[in-house]
């Protein structure tokens, strides 16, 4: 068998946090969904079953949740500090999307959430 793509994912984690530009997201906070898609190489996991040929999304999630205990104006720098502390910290991927959602955004529409994007390869 010839393993062509192996990746790793985490779906809509859900955080209270207190990111935003306006004045009462940093006091009041919201709800935000944090989903994220790595590449990285675990045909070796695969073969073993053996946690030391993988990523722990268990450690993952646990590095994402402080990032996310740090307040930010902008979802852009939220998601920019996640993906630079996984590549620090994990140093066997090679590839993060970082999706941030804003649940009930402050903006005067009824939105269910609005968010951004952000994929980069190491």
């Amino acid at each position: 068998m010839q393993i062509e793509h192996t990746s790793i994912h985490l779906e809509k984690i859900r955080f209270y946090a207190y990111h935003g530009v306006m004045p009462q997201e940093n006091m009041v906070g919201t709800y935000f969904l944090v989903t994220l898609h790595i590449d990285t190489d675990y045909s070796q996991a695969v073969e073993t079953d053996d946690l030391a040929g993988t990523v722990s999304y268990a450690d993952i999630y646990n590095s994402v949740k402080e990032e996310m205990q740090m307040p930010s104006k902008l979802l852009e720098h939220v998601a920019g500090r996640i993906a630079k502390r996984l590549y620090l910290e994990f140093p066997s991927i090679t590839g993060i999307t970082v999706r941030v959602d804003k649940e009930n955004p402050p903006m005067g529409a009824q939105c269910e959430s609005c968010g951004i994007e952000l994929s980069t390869k190491r």
